[in-house]
């Protein structure tokens, strides 16, 4: 089968197709053959060597596919062959065959084109989990940084659809743009003082849950735009891994600090984790509720362009690898 190499760590320059032999299905496995692949920042800081794979788990880039079953190991039930699927996974997306564990395998939403499901499913993964994890309720206020990116255009439309207000930022006339007709009811500039504009926004409350896929950049404003009892929730590193905590602030507002992954997570974890989006997600995407983020599609062979448009900033919504 085809697979992404990765000559050395470095830049996009060191992907290249090459051939690995395709695997077989064992006790409660599944092969899935892949029709697409989710790109993801993940994927760029494996590529740069500062994110390896989980032990045991593909060396191949790649963290959320679409295709249909290709095999069926002992003890899976309700699958066929030749049936569409959709996974997230530990590694081994950019490829023509992937290995995965049963319970990271959901049927696609009805009516979604197949290859769109494939930038889908790890972006409601991801935002589905975090929410859960900071209990994020109806009638609360969350801000969600980089909503015009893949997480942050399904993270806006799933929160809205739980009854929350949102406040969001992105970088460009056009992002913000769009962040206001996925349904945010503030959209910030982060070029710009997006702290005074979150305090603003609130009458100087704060908001109840931050997503942060920035990191050490903005812990300190972040902390200080939370309201009493409030929630930081950091899933990525964009801007750095440490920073200054100042506590005070924190103990005052009887906040909390929290950071998570998925991708190391527990086998039963993620299959927990896949049948909350599919009984969750999928009927709002199914209904409209939630729309398609925007979509820049590159096939296999060009992969290292597909991670310089990533890399570049001026991508908005997913990137995604056809096979």
């Amino acid at each position: 089968m085809r697979i992404v190499t990765l000559t050395q760590p470095g830049g996009p320059e060191n992907l290249a197709v090459g051939d690995a032999p395709k695997p077989t299905a064992g006790a409660g496995e599944i092969v899935v053959r892949i029709i697409a692949a989710g790109v993801n920042r993940a994927d760029l800081l494996q590529r740069q060597g500062h994110y390896p794979p989980p032990p045991g788990a593909s060396e191949v880039i790649g963290l959320e596919v679409s295709g249909t079953v290709d095999q069926v190991g002992a003890d899976v039930t309700g699958w066929a062959v030749g049936d569409p699927c959709a996974a997230i996974l530990a590694g081994g997306g950019y490829a023509e065959y992937v290995l995965v564990p049963a319970g990271q395998v959901i049927a696609p939403p009805r009516g979604i084109d197949l290859v769109s499901v494939a930038g889908l499913v790890e972006v409601a993964a991801t935002v589905v989990s975090n929410f859960d994890h900071v209990h994020l309720s109806e009638g609360e206020s969350v801000l969600i940084h980089g909503g015009a990116g893949g997480i942050g255009t399904f993270a806006v439309q799933y929160a809205r659809a739980l009854g929350v207000r949102v406040l969001t930022t992105a970088g460009s006339a056009e992002k913000l743009e769009l962040c206001r007709r996925l349904g945010a009811d503030v959209a910030i500039d982060y070029h710009q003082d997006w702290p005074a504009a979150v305090a603003e926004a609130t009458g100087g409350r704060g908001v109840d849950v931050i997503l942060d896929v920035m990191g050490a950049k903005y812990l300190d404003a972040n902390v200080a735009s939370l309201a009493t009892d409030g929630r930081l929730v950091v899933i990525g590193l964009q801007g750095g891994r440490k920073a200054t905590l100042d506590l005070n602030r924190l103990l005052t507002r009887r906040a909390t600090v929290t950071a998570t992954s998925l991708r190391g997570r527990p086998v039963e974890q993620k299959a927990a984790i896949c049948a909350a989006v599919a009984e969750r997600v999928w009927p709002l995407v199914e209904s409209g509720e939630i729309r398609l983020a925007p979509e820049t599609r590159f096939p296999i062979e060009e992969v290292a362009q597909a991670h310089r448009r990533l890399e570049s900033g001026e991508n908005t919504g997913k990137v995604i690898l056809t096979l």
